[in-house]
Protein backbone atom coordinates (compact mmCIF):
# COMPACT_ATOMS: atom_id res chain seq x y z
CA UNK A 1 0.00 0.00 0.00
CA UNK A 2 2.28 2.78 -1.20
CA UNK A 3 0.17 4.78 -3.65
CA UNK A 4 -0.24 8.59 -3.27
CA UNK A 5 -2.78 9.74 -0.70
CA UNK A 6 -5.73 11.63 -2.24
CA UNK A 7 -7.72 14.22 -0.34
CA UNK A 8 -10.68 12.71 1.63
CA UNK A 9 -14.21 13.57 0.57
CA UNK A 10 -15.43 16.28 2.99
CA UNK A 11 -19.04 15.05 3.19
CA UNK A 12 -18.04 11.59 4.44
CA UNK A 13 -16.63 10.55 7.83
CA UNK A 14 -13.01 11.73 7.67
CA UNK A 15 -10.65 9.05 6.39
CA UNK A 16 -7.32 9.33 4.58
CA UNK A 17 -6.67 6.37 2.22
CA UNK A 18 -3.11 5.04 2.19
CA UNK A 19 -3.39 2.46 -0.56
CA UNK A 20 -6.05 0.44 -2.39
CA UNK A 21 -8.29 -0.19 0.62
CA UNK A 22 -11.27 1.81 -0.71
CA UNK A 23 -11.13 0.06 -4.07
CA UNK A 24 -10.84 -3.37 -2.43
CA UNK A 25 -13.79 -2.68 -0.12
CA UNK A 26 -15.97 -1.54 -3.02
CA UNK A 27 -15.14 -4.65 -5.04
CA UNK A 28 -15.92 -6.90 -2.06
CA UNK A 29 -19.27 -5.16 -1.65
CA UNK A 30 -20.16 -5.55 -5.32
CA UNK A 31 -19.09 -9.19 -5.38
CA UNK A 32 -20.82 -9.96 -2.05
CA UNK A 33 -17.57 -11.16 -0.47
CA UNK A 34 -17.00 -10.83 3.31
CA UNK A 35 -13.99 -8.79 4.42
CA UNK A 36 -11.71 -9.18 7.45
CA UNK A 37 -9.60 -6.28 8.71
CA UNK A 38 -6.47 -7.03 10.73
CA UNK A 39 -4.46 -4.43 12.60
CA UNK A 40 -3.45 -2.93 15.95
CA UNK A 41 -5.77 -0.95 18.15
CA UNK A 42 -6.45 2.63 17.13
CA UNK A 43 -5.03 2.39 13.61
CA UNK A 44 -8.24 3.39 11.79
CA UNK A 45 -10.13 0.15 11.09
CA UNK A 46 -13.46 1.30 12.52
CA UNK A 47 -13.23 4.74 10.98
CA UNK A 48 -12.52 3.12 7.60
CA UNK A 49 -15.68 1.00 7.86
CA UNK A 50 -17.74 4.08 8.83
CA UNK A 51 -16.31 5.95 5.86
CA UNK A 52 -17.09 3.12 3.45
CA UNK A 53 -20.65 2.61 4.69
CA UNK A 54 -21.32 6.32 4.11
CA UNK A 55 -19.52 6.22 0.77
CA UNK A 56 -21.70 3.32 -0.41
CA UNK A 57 -24.86 4.83 1.05
CA UNK A 58 -25.57 1.81 3.26
CA UNK A 59 -26.66 1.71 6.91
CA UNK A 60 -23.96 0.49 9.28
CA UNK A 61 -24.63 -1.92 12.15
CA UNK A 62 -21.64 -2.26 14.48
CA UNK A 63 -21.20 -4.92 17.15
CA UNK A 64 -18.28 -4.64 19.58
CA UNK A 65 -17.62 -8.27 20.43
CA UNK A 66 -16.50 -9.42 23.87
CA UNK A 67 -16.34 -12.58 25.98
CA UNK A 68 -20.05 -12.45 26.82
CA UNK A 69 -21.26 -11.85 23.25
CA UNK A 70 -23.48 -14.80 22.40
CA UNK A 71 -25.44 -15.91 19.35
CA UNK A 72 -28.69 -15.01 21.12
CA UNK A 73 -27.46 -11.45 21.64
CA UNK A 74 -26.79 -11.12 17.91
CA UNK A 75 -29.80 -12.95 16.49
CA UNK A 76 -32.58 -11.76 18.80
CA UNK A 77 -34.91 -13.01 21.48
CA UNK A 78 -38.52 -13.08 22.64
CA UNK A 79 -39.44 -10.35 25.12
CA UNK A 80 -42.53 -9.88 27.26
CA UNK A 81 -44.02 -6.47 26.49
CA UNK A 82 -47.24 -5.42 28.21
CA UNK A 83 -48.21 -9.03 28.82
CA UNK A 84 -47.52 -10.04 25.20
CA UNK A 85 -44.55 -12.03 23.95
CA UNK A 86 -42.84 -10.29 21.06
CA UNK A 87 -39.81 -11.11 18.99
CA UNK A 88 -37.02 -8.52 18.91
CA UNK A 89 -34.33 -8.76 16.24
CA UNK A 90 -30.71 -8.68 17.35
CA UNK A 91 -28.17 -6.54 15.47
CA UNK A 92 -27.10 -9.25 13.01
CA UNK A 93 -30.69 -10.10 12.08
CA UNK A 94 -31.51 -6.41 11.74
CA UNK A 95 -28.48 -5.83 9.51
CA UNK A 96 -29.45 -8.67 7.17
CA UNK A 97 -33.05 -7.45 6.89
CA UNK A 98 -31.86 -3.91 6.09
CA UNK A 99 -29.18 -4.93 3.63
CA UNK A 100 -26.74 -3.07 5.85
CA UNK A 101 -23.00 -3.32 6.32
CA UNK A 102 -22.53 -5.47 9.41
CA UNK A 103 -19.29 -4.77 11.27
CA UNK A 104 -18.24 -7.28 13.93
CA UNK A 105 -15.38 -5.54 15.73
CA UNK A 106 -12.84 -7.79 17.52
CA UNK A 107 -14.52 -10.96 16.33
CA UNK A 108 -11.98 -13.16 18.14
CA UNK A 109 -13.34 -11.94 21.47
CA UNK A 110 -16.83 -13.38 20.80
CA UNK A 111 -17.92 -16.83 21.89
CA UNK A 112 -17.60 -19.75 19.50
CA UNK A 113 -21.37 -19.96 18.91
CA UNK A 114 -21.20 -16.51 17.29
CA UNK A 115 -18.74 -17.76 14.69
CA UNK A 116 -21.03 -20.70 13.92
CA UNK A 117 -23.95 -18.30 13.37
CA UNK A 118 -22.12 -16.14 10.84
CA UNK A 119 -20.63 -19.01 8.81
CA UNK A 120 -23.66 -19.33 6.46
CA UNK A 121 -23.35 -15.59 5.74
CA UNK A 122 -19.76 -15.99 4.58
CA UNK A 123 -20.18 -18.53 1.78
CA UNK A 124 -22.39 -19.01 -1.29
CA UNK A 125 -25.52 -19.42 0.84
CA UNK A 126 -25.45 -15.89 2.30
CA UNK A 127 -28.11 -16.95 4.76
CA UNK A 128 -28.84 -16.28 8.39
CA UNK A 129 -30.56 -19.04 10.36
CA UNK A 130 -32.66 -17.55 13.17
CA UNK A 131 -33.64 -20.82 14.77
CA UNK A 132 -35.45 -19.31 17.75
CA UNK A 133 -37.76 -17.49 15.36
CA UNK A 134 -37.98 -20.46 12.95
CA UNK A 135 -36.74 -18.26 10.13
CA UNK A 136 -34.06 -18.38 7.46
CA UNK A 137 -33.12 -14.98 6.02
CA UNK A 138 -31.45 -14.58 2.63
CA UNK A 139 -29.03 -11.66 2.68
CA UNK A 140 -29.85 -9.07 0.00
CA UNK A 141 -27.17 -8.08 -2.48
CA UNK A 142 -26.44 -4.84 -0.60
CA UNK A 143 -25.59 -6.69 2.63
CA UNK A 144 -21.91 -7.03 3.50
CA UNK A 145 -20.17 -8.66 6.45
CA UNK A 146 -17.00 -7.02 7.76
CA UNK A 147 -15.04 -8.27 10.76
CA UNK A 148 -11.90 -7.01 12.45
CA UNK A 149 -9.38 -8.21 14.99
CA UNK A 150 -6.16 -7.12 16.63
CA UNK A 151 -3.52 -9.83 16.13
CA UNK A 152 -1.84 -8.78 19.38
CA UNK A 153 -4.95 -9.95 21.28
CA UNK A 154 -4.84 -13.47 19.86
CA UNK A 155 -3.74 -16.07 22.35
CA UNK A 156 -4.58 -19.70 23.00
CA UNK A 157 -8.17 -20.50 22.14
CA UNK A 158 -8.77 -16.89 21.05
CA UNK A 159 -6.88 -17.38 17.80
CA UNK A 160 -9.09 -17.50 14.71
CA UNK A 161 -9.39 -20.93 13.17
CA UNK A 162 -8.14 -21.31 9.58
CA UNK A 163 -11.59 -22.55 8.57
CA UNK A 164 -13.00 -19.17 9.63
CA UNK A 165 -10.22 -16.96 8.26
CA UNK A 166 -10.43 -18.58 4.85
CA UNK A 167 -14.04 -17.47 4.48
CA UNK A 168 -12.92 -13.83 4.24
CA UNK A 169 -10.90 -11.59 2.00
CA UNK A 170 -8.14 -10.11 4.17
CA UNK A 171 -6.91 -6.55 4.55
CA UNK A 172 -4.06 -5.54 6.85
CA UNK A 173 -3.89 -2.20 8.64
CA UNK A 174 -1.01 -0.66 10.55
CA UNK A 175 -0.02 2.70 11.95
CA UNK A 176 0.76 4.98 9.01
CA UNK A 177 4.09 6.46 8.06
CA UNK A 178 4.96 9.77 9.72
CA UNK A 179 3.99 11.97 6.77
CA UNK A 180 0.62 10.26 6.42
CA UNK A 181 -0.03 10.31 10.16
CA UNK A 182 0.62 14.06 10.15
CA UNK A 183 -2.00 14.47 7.41
CA UNK A 184 -4.43 12.50 9.54
CA UNK A 185 -3.85 14.77 12.54
CA UNK A 186 -4.11 18.02 10.60
CA UNK A 187 -7.11 16.85 8.56
CA UNK A 188 -8.98 15.32 11.49
CA UNK A 189 -8.34 18.01 14.10
CA UNK A 190 -7.05 21.15 12.36
CA UNK A 191 -3.90 21.20 14.49
CA UNK A 192 -1.06 23.31 13.12
CA UNK A 193 1.62 21.42 11.23
CA UNK A 194 4.46 22.22 13.62
CA UNK A 195 2.66 20.89 16.71
CA UNK A 196 1.35 17.96 14.68
CA UNK A 197 4.91 17.00 13.72
CA UNK A 198 5.92 17.00 17.38
CA UNK A 199 2.98 14.77 18.27
CA UNK A 200 3.76 12.33 15.46
CA UNK A 201 7.45 12.17 16.46
CA UNK A 202 6.44 11.58 20.08
CA UNK A 203 4.02 8.84 19.09
CA UNK A 204 6.67 7.03 17.10
CA UNK A 205 9.07 7.19 20.07
CA UNK A 206 6.42 5.74 22.36
CA UNK A 207 5.85 2.86 19.94
CA UNK A 208 9.52 1.92 20.06
CA UNK A 209 9.86 1.56 23.84
CA UNK A 210 9.76 -2.22 24.05
CA UNK A 211 12.08 -2.15 27.06
CA UNK A 212 9.37 -0.51 29.18
CA UNK A 213 7.03 -3.47 28.73
CA UNK A 214 4.13 -1.54 27.26
CA UNK A 215 1.40 -3.82 25.92
CA UNK A 216 0.75 -1.33 23.10
CA UNK A 217 2.36 1.82 21.78
CA UNK A 218 0.63 5.13 21.21
CA UNK A 219 -2.02 4.58 18.56
CA UNK A 220 -3.07 7.08 15.92
CA UNK A 221 -6.34 7.38 17.83
CA UNK A 222 -4.46 8.56 20.93
CA UNK A 223 -2.54 11.09 18.87
CA UNK A 224 -5.81 12.43 17.46
CA UNK A 225 -7.17 12.76 21.01
CA UNK A 226 -4.08 14.70 22.07
CA UNK A 227 -4.35 16.95 19.02
CA UNK A 228 -8.02 17.69 19.76
CA UNK A 229 -7.15 18.73 23.32
CA UNK A 230 -4.36 20.98 22.10
CA UNK A 231 -6.59 22.60 19.47
CA UNK A 232 -9.19 23.25 22.16
CA UNK A 233 -6.63 25.29 24.11
CA UNK A 234 -5.07 22.80 26.56
CA UNK A 235 -1.27 23.21 26.94
CA UNK A 236 0.48 20.62 24.72
CA UNK A 237 2.40 19.02 27.59
CA UNK A 238 -0.76 18.58 29.67
CA UNK A 239 -2.72 17.27 26.67
CA UNK A 240 0.00 14.81 25.66
CA UNK A 241 0.33 13.41 29.16
CA UNK A 242 -3.44 12.96 29.53
CA UNK A 243 -4.03 11.52 26.05
CA UNK A 244 -0.83 9.54 25.49
CA UNK A 245 0.78 8.62 28.80
CA UNK A 246 -2.12 7.86 31.12
CA UNK A 247 -3.96 5.49 28.73
CA UNK A 248 -0.79 3.44 28.18
CA UNK A 249 0.22 2.46 31.71
CA UNK A 250 -0.50 2.63 35.44
CA UNK A 251 3.09 1.88 36.48
CA UNK A 252 4.45 5.00 38.26
CA UNK A 253 7.99 4.49 36.99
CA UNK A 254 6.85 4.02 33.40
CA UNK A 255 4.55 7.05 33.71
CA UNK A 256 7.52 9.10 34.86
CA UNK A 257 9.68 7.89 31.97
CA UNK A 258 6.99 8.63 29.40
CA UNK A 259 6.30 12.01 30.95
CA UNK A 260 9.98 12.87 30.49
CA UNK A 261 9.63 12.15 26.79
CA UNK A 262 6.56 14.39 26.64
CA UNK A 263 8.52 17.17 28.33
CA UNK A 264 11.31 16.80 25.75
CA UNK A 265 8.77 16.95 22.89
CA UNK A 266 6.99 20.02 24.29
Amino acid sequence: MSTPTPTPTPSLPWYLPVGHEIELFEHCHRQRVPLMLEGPTGCGKSRFVEHMAARLGRPLVTVSCHDDTSAVDLLGRYLVVGGDTRWQDGPVTRAVRQGAILYLDEIVEARSDVVVVIHPLTDHRRQLVVDRHDEVLAAPDAFMLVTSFNPAYQHGLKALKPSTRQRFVGMKFDYPEAAVELKVLTGETGIDEGTGKRLVALGRKLRGLDELGLAHGASTRLLVNAARLIVSGLPPRVAARAALVEPLTDDPEVVAALSDLVALAF
